[in-house]
């Protein structure tokens, strides 16, 4: 089964990153461009990994995973090397609502990260529903060489368009106009 489409807001929601390797650093840039309220365990820390983590300021704790450590914690993603782990962990948030990702493993994975490109308020995803994510990436990056460098200055003025505009059918017809001539100008 595919995985459901969603952007969901990661203010106020508590994150647990569990690993300090290679793909616990992917995760960890990923994560950041949505939220700084995330914790670490690892067992080991790649040196990129620590400097990215004491850049931001996050919390790191060397050590091995624990169980009951997920508690008070609204997502989990476990970046590391063994599948057990990742297993009994996703087990153990089964009896709480705390959402996990399992890198890898999409048996133990209540959501995925699509490959993304984030320009301002534009997040665009891809996602294979982890059949293939190197195919997803080489779309990531046909589809970024395609957006115009002039779009979040576009954004940022329809978003304070938004706000200023009294709603109804006048606004929404601005807007399909506004929008209609930026992507007639910008994509030829």
């Amino acid at each position: 089964m595919s995985f459901f489409p969603a952007y969901f807001s990661l203010e106020n929601r508590k994150i647990l990153l569990i690993g300090g390797g290679a793909i616990a650093l992917e995760k960890l840039e990923k994560l950041l461009d949505f939220s700084h309220d995330i914790h670490i365990i690892a067992e080991e820390l790649s040196p990129n990994f620590l400097s990215l983590a004491n850049k931001h300021s996050l919390t790191v704790e060397e050590r091995c995973y624990e169980t009951g450590d997920i508690d008070g914690f609204d997502i989990v993603i476990v970046a590391t090397d063994t599948v057990e782990l990742h297993k009994s962990i996703y087990e153990e948030s089964r009896s709480s609502r705390i959402l996990v990702n399992s890198v890898d493993n999409t048996a133990y994975c209540d959501f995925i990260f699509p490959s993304y490109i984030k320009r301002g308020d534009l997040t665009i995803s891809v996602s294979t529903s982890g059949a293939s994510p190197a195919l997803a990436k080489r779309l990531r990056h046909y589809i970024e060489q395609l957006i115009p460098s002039q779009v979040e200055g576009f954004l940022a003025e329809m978003k304070a368009l938004r706000k200023s505009m009294k709603k109804g059918k006048a606004r929404m017809e601005f807007f399909e106009q506004k929008t209609e001539a930026f992507i007639t100008q910008y994509f030829k």
